[in-house]
């Protein structure tokens, strides 16, 4: 039987009611409500009802058919809601409130502004100029790139009489390749762009081809052809999309002088010049990098505050893919999204329009590491999705849990007693976690799989005791389940992580030692270490001016016995690079592109393109390189203005590049997140 009969509506009527065609407000709240227990039949009496609250229910997706045909106010908050297309049977709703319903994302809040051309608040916010904007603006991108689409790869295979098979398959065709190819937008809006390509594209076929359009599709709603492509500021459009749950963003006004936006190709600095010899070698690599600046964000600031160039950013990461069934995305090739901490905030920030998608704060935290797992989570009926969930620790030695497509933090881990200094998931392993920390331990945990109430349990696995306080760690990329290397306070060290040992706690296996002034040594800061390639390891130590390069195969003694050996580091090459002696300005890798980079002192990132060296250094006779490698440019920091002032002196600490090597993230001393893209 229904939970729902005559009688309680009457009773929940606001104020109560003795006939239901009366009804003009109804709370239905807090009445384990289920998708089944809204009768159309019952509801469609309901025809002057203009606020219905149905918060606090059970309800994972609306009937197609309630009828309610003046309904302008619906609060759905704090229910399982997996959908929110069968809302556009309210053609008049202008208030829509969902938050809490852990599975709808931003790409629903989009879906939501196309389907109710009325609303004009969504969650509390004002969203008219948003909604404007993927109305008309969006519709027209998309609907040209399709119809460019078709003129490009279908128009000439479609014979001038066709059957209605040829129809049939070519539509089929068709509206396959339109979602793979058609791009617009943010990465994080990508299954929003696909529901309104596949929808533009079947509407265009009937136009063309006389085809019928599917009953759930709703006609793209005509522009004004004059209309400009936004009027909005960058700035504002951030505003209008973060603030979701525990997020909200903040950018400041940060200018760049137009003549100073071009980056300084192929210049080292003056202390580092380059000999004629040395320039015109054939080693030398010859590609050209040419980037220009998108966007300075200073979203980082304590309290929100303008005048905050004290904050440090320090960690960085691009957000993964998510696998689409079997398969990679075939529609982003590398996320343009990424993931950056400092101070007490996490922010997520879309890298080519600037946006500030999300931010997570803790105001007595310091966030010093990011990493990103993939984990395949059940939701209601038994049924698998995937999901990106975001780690993220510092001063307080606490990881936070945060599945970032529900805007929620939904656990902790208090993994040490100390600050925590990086953190990296497994690439083999998606629930194993590694937390470097300053109370000299390096922990193995398993963060578990969240159930759809985000029940979860983590359990610690290994603990590795370090000699000194661990900074960079990386996975071996031929055994990431076997060995992890460290880059620490006095020196660089090896362990074997594999989980069929007895010992949960393990000291150190091997001990690197690297070319010194007059001899080697094992005793130096390692502050930047990162893989170039499944053996080159990249190493940044207290050595001013200098970044090596060696060989893991050649160095690690896998047949040795005994722990704590000591083993002399196979070196490859060195890059030359800043002669400052300021520690812990970190250095990146972008394997597919066979490219370091490391940022200095003065606000410059230097750039190194080796793929004209790897092949050689991979062959088994492979001899080092007998002198420094120069960078192939340097990234000259542009003359900013923030608020009409220029900051302090600029340290860059962490700069990263996507996988593809399309954007180049800068982080900094001075609470500025610097976005490049490469043309």
């Amino acid at each position: 039987m229904s939970k729902i009969t005559t009688e309680l509506l009457l009773e929940r009527a606001v104020p109560r009611s003795t006939r239901l065609r009366k009804i003009e407000t109804l709370n239905l709240s807090k009445l384990q409500l289920k998708t089944g227990d809204l009768d159309p039949r019952l509801f469609s009496r309901l025809r002057h009802l203009q606020k219905l609250d149905l918060s606090d229910n059970l309800l994972d997706k609306f009937p197609n058919s309630l009828t309610l045909p003046d309904l302008r106010v619906l609060n759905c908050n704090n229910n399982k809601l997996e959908d929110v297309t069968a809302l556009k049977q309210f053609p008049l709703l202008e208030e829509l409130t969902y938050e809490n319903n852990v599975y709808l994302t931003l790409n629903d809040d989009y879906k939501v502004m196309f389907l109710l051309q009325n609303l004009r608040l969504l969650n509390g916010k004002d969203i008219t100029k948003l909604a404007n904007h993927v109305r008309r603006v969006n519709s027209r991108k998309l609907t040209s790139k399709v119809t460019a689409h078709w003129d490009k790869f279908f128009r000439d295979k479609l014979p001038e009489k066709y059957t209605a098979e040829q129809v049939k398959s070519i539509k089929k065709k068709f509206l396959k390749s339109v979602q793979t190819n058609v791009v617009y937008g943010p990465s994080s809006l990508s299954e929003f762009t696909r529901w309104r390509v596949k929808m533009i594209a079947e509407e265009f076929l009937a136009c063309s081809l006389g085809l019928e359009l599917n009953s759930d599709t709703e006609p793209e709603e005509k522009t004004d052809e004059s209309e400009e492509e936004s009027t909005e500021n960058p700035r504002e459009t951030a505003e209008d999309v973060a603030q979701v749950g525990d997020f909200s963003s903040y950018i400041s006004n940060v200018t760049v002088t137009p003549s100073k936006r071009k980056i300084n190709h192929s210049k080292s600095s003056p202390g580092n010049k380059r000999s004629k010899t040395q320039a015109n070698t054939k080693e030398e690599a010859a590609e050209d990098f040419s980037a220009e600046p998108l966007h300075f964000l200073q979203c980082h600031s304590k309290g929100n505050s303008r005048e905050d160039f004290k904050t440090q950013l320090w960690s960085c990461v691009f957000e993964p893919v998510l696998d689409s069934g079997a398969r990679k995305d075939p529609i982003v090739s590398s996320s343009r999204t990424v993931a950056t901490c400092g101070g007490e905030s996490v922010c997520l920030i879309d890298c080519e329009t600037g946006t500030v998608l999300k931010k997570y704060k803790v105001a007595t935290e310091e966030f010093f590491s990011v990493a990103w797992t993939t984990l395949t989570m059940v939701i209601s009926d038994s049924r698998k999705k995937t999901h990106n969930i975001l780690a993220a620790a510092g001063r307080r030695g606490i990881v936070k849990l945060i599945h970032v497509a529900a805007d929620f933090c939904y656990g902790e881990i208090k993994a040490h007693k100390k600050p925590i200094a990086t953190v990296c998931f497994s690439p083999t392993q998606e629930t194993h976690l590694f937390t470097a920390s300053y109370d000299k331990r390096i922990a193995l945990w398993d963060i578990g799989i969240p159930d759809c109430d985000y029940n979860f349990k983590a359990s610690q696995l290994l603990v590795l005791e370090t000699a000194s306080i661990p900074l960079r760690i990386a996975l071996v990329p031929t055994c990431p389940e076997q060995y992890l290397l460290a880059g620490c306070e006095g020196g660089c060290f090896a362990w074997n992580i594999k989980l069929d040992k007895g010992q949960k706690s393990r000291p150190f296996e091997a001990i690197f030692q690297f070319p010194d002034e007059e001899s080697m040594t094992t005793s130096h800061r390692v502050d930047g270490l990162a893989f170039l390639n499944d053996d080159v390891v990249v190493s940044k130590s207290s050595k001013p001016g200098c970044i090596y390069l060696w060989s893991w195969s050649r160095s690690f003694d896998a047949k040795g016995k005994g722990c704590q050996r000591t083993m002399s580091a196979v070196i490859l090459a060195e890059l030359e690079w800043s002669t400052t002696d300021m520690s812990y300005l970190t250095l990146s890798t972008c394997p597919a592109k066979e490219y370091v980079f490391c940022g200095d002192e003065k606000g410059s990132v230097w750039m190194y393109s080796l793929s004209n060296y790897t092949t050689a250094w991979g062959s088994a006779k492979g001899k080092r390189s007998e002198r420094r490698i120069s960078p192939t440019q340097i990234l000259k920091w542009p003359e900013l203005r923030v608020n009409g002032e220029q900051p302090p002196e600029i340290l860059v600490n962490n700069v990263v590049a996507d996988p593809a090597f399309t954007y180049l993230v800068v982080l900094t001393s001075v609470n500025i997140t610097g976005i490049w893209k490469k043309s």
